[in-house]
């Protein structure tokens, strides 16, 4: 469910948990400080890369500016979830209805829903028009030149359709600076504000939807919204070499394992910019010497050097800027290369 901005709403939050706790029979989860995922409703998941189909209520079908906006914002979910969380798309056959007037919103909702996971979903739209202690409500996309002071209704569906994919409201913080990192939001802004009419997945919305469904690839990017340990290893196919052999590194990328982290726990992550670095025996300073192509199987990364003196070797992943990774060192492998022997080896250096 969705309510209006929080100017003349005391209290709303309180009454919005209770209403969803209703809806779907389980209480709401907030985590404890600002701008981290958002909440789960906690409360099951639809299969992975779904397709929810739903249609328009009998006797309460919305009108054609909502429809349309309704049918964009399940194209949002789409093309913005980065993820494999559900799709929603329209089909006259489709059993989850999404219905338009009095419906079963509350006192002040503008929107809401049901979810019943893994098996469907109602949706339900305010009428425009309609008189609410705090004012009339307005639906930008029933006019041609939408006022100040409308509900896009775009936007609200979007809000409405992460609900239904198990996403709880984004905790802000105070000054709501990070509004627009979710679109899942308590209070919805009306035209002008910052925010009002937001048709993508927000960067918390989508944080939540990975850990819930997971990414589509271990080559794709996780939400800077996550803050999520990696685990790196390190071997080598030998720990003793002949002088000038070949020894071949073989670096591993991981998500650490924990069940907070859902879906996401202990999956390998590939693609990314791991180093190899070299120190001699018992040194302090690491040089790098190669940056690890990835190869399979997936999280895997491979380098082949030869050596011609003995040294210890480590992998480092560096903490991304664009993604919620954090970087990881590996444990060092040392490797022992054996004196060269013959005719062809360096030459000493005489006099020093």
């Amino acid at each position: 469910m969705i309510f209006p901005t929080r100017r003349g709403q005391r209290g709303l939050s309180v009454l919005l948990n209770l209403v969803i706790a209703i809806a779907i029979g389980h209480p709401t989860t907030a985590p404890a400080t600002a701008h981290s995922p958002d909440p789960s409703l906690g409360s099951g998941t639809f299969p992975q890369d779904g397709i929810l189909k739903y249609d328009w209520r009998t006797g309460a079908v919305p009108p054609a500016p909502i429809r349309v906006a309704v049918n964009a914002a399940a194209a949002d979910v789409e093309a913005t979830r980065a993820s494999r969380a559900a799709l929603f798309a329209f089909d006259a056959a489709g059993t989850n209805p999404i219905g338009y007037g009095t419906g079963t919103c509350g006192v002040n909702g503008l929107a809401c829903f049901t979810r019943n996971a893994p098996d469907g979903f109602t949706m339900w739209f305010r009428e425009h028009g309609r008189v609410f202690d705090w004012g009339t409500l307005k639906w930008c996309q029933m006019y041609t030149s939408a006022p100040n002071g409308c509900y896009d209704a775009e936007t609200v569906a979007l809000d409405e359709f992460g609900h239904i994919e198990g996403l709880g409201h984004h905790v802000n913080f105070a000054d709501e600076r990070d509004y627009t990192d979710a679109v899942v939001q308590t209070f919805s802004r009306t035209k002008p504000r910052e925010g009002y009419n937001m048709h993508v997945l927000g960067v918390c919305d989508v944080a939540q939807l990975q850990v819930r469904y997971d990414t589509g690839h271990a080559s794709f990017p996780y939400s800077t919204c996550l803050d999520l340990p990696t685990k790196l290893s390190l071997s080598g196919n030998d720990t003793t070499l002949p002088y000038g052999g070949t020894e071949t590194f073989t670096a591993f990328l991981e998500i650490l394992t924990d069940t907070d982290y859902g879906r996401l726990s202990g999956n390998p992550v590939s693609r990314r910019t791991i180093r190899l670095q070299r120190r001699p025996p018992g040194g302090t300073t690491w040089t790098t010497i190669a940056t690890m192509p990835y190869t399979t199987p997936t999280g895997t990364y491979a380098s082949a050097l030869r050596l011609y003196g003995s040294a210890e070797f480590r992998a480092v992943f560096s903490t991304p800027t664009n993604e919620g990774l954090r970087g990881d060192v590996s444990p060092t492998v040392s490797v022992t290369v054996a004196p060269c022997s013959g005719t062809h080896c360096p030459m000493p250096v005489i006099g020093r």
